[in-house]
């Protein structure tokens, strides 16, 4: 006996009037921007309202990371180009490659929440998931 083919069921709607997945992916689209839009438009959807707020605080991780390590370049530049420029060289290419691991890791984790939230899933990236959900929560 064959099993019967599964039952396809439509995304549930967001009040947005979009599908849920879809919202929910274009919280992630515009960075911190989408996600304050659909993060203040939608009043239903706990899974919209998890992925703009989990974009929303991605976007302020990536932010503060960006000012702090461009913070730290400039102290170091300063600081050390009094004693030794390849010294000085030497930070600003840490700085530079910790920079560029780190927005890739950002980027990394912004293309698996689209596809999570495309996916209709709860995903919840570490840390900042627990804290979007407690934020998204009514």
């Amino acid at each position: 006996m064959q099993n019967p083919p599964p039952v396809q069921t439509a995304p549930a709607k967001s009040s947005t009037g979009l599908d849920e997945n879809l919202a929910a992916l274009l919280s992630y689209v515009a960075g911190w921007v989408s996600g304050l839009i659909f993060f203040l438009i939608e009043k239903d959807s706990r899974l919209v309202r998890l992925h703009a707020m989990q974009s929303l605080l991605l976007s302020a991780v990536g932010l503060v990371i960006g000012i702090a390590l461009w913070f730290l370049s400039i102290i170091s530049f300063l600081i050390v180009s009094q004693v030794s420029g390849a010294l000085s060289f030497l930070i600003s290419v840490i700085v530079g490659l910790v920079a560029f691991v780190l927005g890739i890791g950002i980027l990394i984790a912004v293309i698996v929440s689209l596809i999570k939230a495309y996916q209709g899933q709860y995903f919840k990236l570490p840390i900042i998931g627990n804290l979007a959900e407690k934020f998204s929560a009514k």
